[in-house]
């Protein structure tokens, strides 16, 4: 009986602590960092990958910024049904038009509006007074809320905003319907000190703020996003805004998972929870990154390489006795997964199935066969396969882009002797295309020969190689990132052989490329009609 008491009083106390909500914004500021950006396919993908990692709301775009935004937002809609799927308006009707039409099939929906209320940003930025401002505040809240239950409101450069004015802003945003009131350091201004006084100020002079959520929305600038965050829940925020592996505008936002471990791992100082499945973490990075091409640096918090990595003689030592001695959560907490099943060329399709959906995959039936085949091609070609090769593989293989050119052959003569010589075989639209070309060393070669075979006005804006494992025969992940005309597309792929994942890599990206060529000859035909 006494068991049971316990038992009882222990779910209370968990039942009692309080929530603080993860608002991920990976779709639509993260989308904002040069490079970043991602077509339809790659944010259904991601927005899947954040709904499994159980975060409560996720802004998927800005729908009035673009045709893209506008149908990521509606599809994001349409098929996920756990989280809160929130669009960004500005304080206009156009605006708040645009992202309703947008969210009109998300079971659960949220309108994000905003305007500028620093003295600094009305002046030089809207060209309106104070009073203006405010009575933009109240219109556009009102009118959100006529559209939707949900109704999110943020002062632009709220950080740096004169606090009279500020409170009076937010008083009036909750009498106009706004249910939570976020708080942004837009420029990534504030110190921790600083921003907590904020929220307090807060706190103790809206007279109705009990009738909202405050939420605080952090940048990166000074290195303090996540620091300032999580001074901000202390002071009373029960929001934060924040994204995977910390990208958006500039040096990033505060970053998701360096905040919730950080609330997991401090329950002293943070005596609160989140509804994020932890064990999905590395996951949700590894993916941004393939979507995005932008590596993690290994030093990262919670998601780098050497996050658990241990190379001091007397760091080993403390580990080998005690794995606490020098490691504050275990590497299974954010996903790192001891491997269970030694994956090789024996292992059949039932268990590298098993693998996948280990390792947060849930492919189709032809997805599956397509990596089974190129997961034993792989074997053939290494000693040990590991989960890191297996991620780099599926995430390889998944197009979401047409086909318009593939890689069909690449050999290579290279050395200290001479210039490098390629011979090139590309399917451009169906047809077998050859090239024998020279260049200075053999990615030169290589993406001459690309060039000569599919030619456009495009630049090279990014070449980055690393490896997925150690070892001499790990494989080698190449990004490319291509621009033409303004439009930034990566290309990602990973191979055994360097240079076959480079040009592979560049192939991916000219597709992609392709592809947003005829996506914006079909949108301006759209417009024109």
């Amino acid at each position: 009986m006494m068991k049971n008491n316990k038992k009882t009083k222990a779910q209370e106390e968990q039942k009692n602590i309080e929530q603080i909500k993860i608002f991920d914004t990976t779709l639509r500021d993260g989308e904002q960092s040069p490079g970043c950006s991602m077509n339809l396919e790659e944010k259904l993908r991601m927005a899947e990958v954040l709904q499994a990692l159980n975060v409560d709301i996720i802004e998927a775009g800005f729908a009035i910024a673009s045709n893209g935004d506008f149908e990521s937002v509606k599809k994001i809609s349409t098929i996920l049904d756990g989280p809160i799927i929130c669009s960004l308006s500005r304080a206009s009707h156009k605006d708040i038009d645009r992202s309703a039409e947008a969210l009109r099939y998300a079971k659960r929906k949220r309108i994000h509006t905003f305007i500028s209320t620093s003295a600094l940003h009305m002046k030089y930025k809207l060209q309106l007074e104070p009073k203006d401002v405010l009575d933009l505040v109240i219109d556009s809240v009102s009118y959100a809320r006529n559209k939707v239950d949900d109704v999110e409101w943020s002062p632009e450069d709220g950080s740096r905003t004169e606090h009279d004015f500020l409170c009076r802003c937010i008083e009036e945003a909750i009498k106009a319907g706004a249910s939570t009131v976020n708080i942004p350091d837009t420029v990534g201004y504030a110190i921790p000190d600083e921003f907590h006084d904020l929220i307090s100020m807060i706190k103790n002079r809206v007279p109705n703020i009990d009738k909202a959520t405050i939420s605080v929305h952090c940048h990166n600038d000074l290195g303090l996003a996540v620091a300032n965050s999580l001074s901000a829940v202390q002071a009373g925020a029960r929001q934060i805004e924040c994204t995977i592996n910390g990208i958006g505008e500039r040096a990033g936002n505060a970053s998701l998972e360096e905040i919730v471990m950080a609330i997991k791992t401090r329950k002293d100082l943070f005596p609160f929870s989140t509804n994020i499945k932890t064990e999905i973490i590395t996951r949700s990075s590894r993916l941004l990154s393939a979507v995005t091409g932008f590596s993690v640096q290994p030093n990262k918090a919670i998601v780098g390489a050497n996050a658990f990595a241990h190379e001091s003689g007397i760091h080993q030592d403390g580990m080998l006795k005690h794995s606490s001695t020098y490691e504050i959560m275990t590497p299974e907490s954010v996903g790192l997964n001891k491997s269970t099943l030694v994956m090789g060329k024996h292992s059949g399709r039932h268990a590298f199935k098993c693998k996948l959906e280990e390792l947060g995959y849930h492919v189709l039936e032809n997805e599956l066969n397509d990596a089974f085949q190129r997961f034993k091609d792989l074997c053939d070609k290494k000693k040990e396969v590991f989960d890191e090769d297996i991620i780099a593989l599926v995430d390889d293989g998944i197009s979401d882009t047409g086909e318009y050119i593939k890689f069909v052959s690449l050999s290579l003569q290279c050395g200290s002797k001479g210039p490098a010589k390629a011979s090139l075989v590309l399917n451009v639209m169906g047809n077998d295309k050859e090239v024998n070309i020279s260049g200075d060393g053999p990615v030169d070669a290589i993406f001459k020969g690309i060039s000569t075979l599919v030619t456009g006005d495009y630049d090279l804006q990014l070449f980055a190689v690393k490896a997925v494992t150690e070892g001499t025969d790990a494989q080698a992940e190449v990004t490319v990132r291509l621009v033409e005309n303004g439009k930034t597309v990566n290309g990602q792929a990973a191979d055994t052989d360097t240079m076959v994942a480079a040009a592979r890599a560049y192939v991916v990206a000219l597709n992609k490329l392709i592809t947003k060529r005829e996506k914006t000859s079909l949108y301006a035909n759209m417009m024109s009609k």
